[in-house]
């Protein structure tokens, strides 16, 4: 079981990880809406958004001048890794 719940936390920290560099990509418009990296990205953020929610409602983004900082996926990052430390 804890193996399994392992492999699990290694995936959503791997995928967390993908999206956040799709995300600078597609922040940049690097990538066109049709373009298949993009729905990629467009899926992965179905799946990673709602995690992000709760964190982003506690913790505001951090504004650097007229840049604003979201912190949300270093803290997801985080407590997966605590998670993963006392799991496995």
């Amino acid at each position: 079981m804890s193996n399994l719940l392992c492999a699990a936390l290694t995936v959503a920290l791997w995928v967390i990880l993908i999206w956040v560099v799709l995300s600078w990509i597609a922040a940049y418009g690097r990538l066109p809406w049709g373009h298949p990296v993009r729905r990629f990205y467009d899926a992965l953020s179905r799946v990673v958004e709602p995690l992000l929610a709760p964190i982003r409602r506690v913790l505001g983004p951090v504004r650097i001048g007229n840049a604003a900082l979201d912190l949300s996926p270093i803290v997801l990052i985080l407590v997966i890794g605590i998670l993963q430390l006392i799991v496995c």
